[in-house]
């Protein structure tokens, strides 16, 4: 299944009305923003659990990233509630599901094969701090390596915010709302910048948060099934 599979094109898809298609699993949808494989695949995608379900336990072989951005997600770890920002890296393994119900934005398949750096944060403790390089823009680090660089961004109301992007870059809404080449953005929406792509956003009246990951869409290799 091929979903938004060419990386060389811009991307805009605005997850909170996106119609909901069911998994596999009882009681979990899915919106599939991005997808190259079948239920093993690279994938970009804003899941649903309802109040009670759960997968059955399972290793991610290429790693799992995703936050969660209502309800509360669960594993036998830990409860993670939204603004959750988690990093299970290739090998790891576990059993997720939500007592209450919940929605999370995730990407599978993504990790380099010999990661093995575990990341949970809380974003809702972390500080920020200014970008000396943007005005009206603060940033909080998540995660670096030599492949991507992932922070959640403030954008002042009305702030201006352009950048060059020679990896690509993906930027989830999680708050507020920003303009960028005639598209309008907002909570739940999900833009894809390509290779070279560039951001000439305009933050709406209330600024917004925004996660971004750049620097990682120089790898798109599919999953390999063995």
């Amino acid at each position: 299944m091929d979903i938004n599979a060419d990386f060389t094109l811009r991307v805009v898809l605005h997850g909170a009305s996106m119609a909901w298609v069911d998994s596999p699993v009882a009681g979990v949808q899915r919106r599939m923003l991005d997808r190259i494989g079948a239920e093993v695949a690279r994938a970009t995608t804003i899941v649903r659990y309802a109040p009670g379900s759960e997968f059955t336990a399972h290793t991610h072989g290429g790693g799992e990233e995703f936050i969660v951005l209502e309800g509360v997600f669960q594993d036998e770890y830990g409860d993670y509630p939204p603004s959750s920002y988690i990093r299970n890296p290739p090998t790891s393994r576990h059993t997720p599901g939500s007592a209450q119900g919940c929605i999370i934005f995730v990407k599978l398949w993504q990790f380099a094969p010999e990661d093995r750096t575990h990341v949970i944060v809380d974003m809702n403790k972390m500080g920020k701090i200014g970008d000396q390089l943007r005005r009206g823009v603060a940033v909080t680090p998540l995660f670096e390596d030599e492949r991507e660089t992932v922070q959640l961004e403030y954008w002042e109301p009305g702030a201006q915010v352009q950048l060059n992007y020679p990896g690509g870059a993906e930027l989830l809404v999680l708050a507020g709302d920003f303009w960028d080449a005639g598209d309008h953005l907002h909570a739940m929406s999900w833009m894809r910048l390509p290779c070279g792509g560039r951001l000439a956003a305009l933050a709406g009246n209330q600024g917004a948060r925004v996660w971004v990951k750049q620097r990682h869409l120089r790898f798109v290799d599919p999953p390999i099934v063995l």
